[in-house]
């Protein structure tokens, strides 16, 4: 417990920084899977390419290769932020990538005929998608979303090789101060554990208050 206790304060910073990252970073990638999913399904061909190519590009490139192009890349085309809005931009994109496959998957569970019984009222694609499609598709996908928020909590980790505050990051403190790094880790595997658990658990209750009855 001294581990902990005597370096409670670097801790606590450290989660806090992974809990941020992680709150900000699923936000972000959420509104984009929404956005890329309603593309990748969208009656205009530019959309459609413009979605698909988001999608490949971005399951297809490592995370931390990512990292390497947001928070290096885009200063050299003079836009500069903080390290932290960086990491929050480059998790939350990647991570977008997966939410839209996962909303995507559940549009296709969606009958036809709701879709046809939409337009016939006439809305629009938009209003279709939107006010129709993408709830009852929600409901069918809020655990492989969860699954995939979690994993996000857990690729934050990278962050800290970029100067982003974050609890793996600790380890490197405490390592020279000389603790014992087995202990270390130990508490920096139960703060992920905290962390990936509260959202397993807010998805439970998500799942049991508007899933799909299997």
């Amino acid at each position: 417990m001294d581990v902990l206790t005597d370096n409670f304060h670097t801790y606590a910073e450290g989660f806090l920084g992974t809990v941020e990252l992680t709150v900000y970073s699923s936000a972000l990638a959420l509104l984009l899977g929404f956005l890329m999913a309603s593309f990748r399904v969208a009656p205009v061909g530019s959309l459609r390419i413009f979605g698909t190519a988001w999608v490949t590009v971005l399951r297809n490139t490592p995370l931390t290769l990512l990292f390497f192009a947001v928070l290096l890349g885009l200063p050299r085309f003079g836009l500069v932020l903080p390290f932290k809005v960086f990491a929050v931009l480059a998790l939350g994109c990647y991570t977008s990538a997966f939410v839209c496959e996962a909303l995507r998957s559940g549009i296709n569970t969606v009958p036809r005929g709701q879709g046809e019984a939409a337009r016939s009222l006439g809305m629009t694609f938009g209003q279709t998608l939107h006010l129709v499609i993408l709830p009852q598709a929600f409901r069918s996908v809020i655990p492989p979303v969860g699954s995939t928020l979690i994993a996000l909590a857990k690729n934050s980790a990278i962050a800290g090789a970029f100067s982003v505050t974050e609890l793996l990051g600790t380890y490197r403190t405490l390592s020279e101060l000389g603790y014992n790094i087995v202990w270390t880790f130990v508490w920096i595997a139960v703060g992920y554990l905290i962390i990936t658990l509260a959202i397993s658990a807010l998805f439970n209750l998500m799942e049991h208050a508007w899933g799909v009855a299997r």
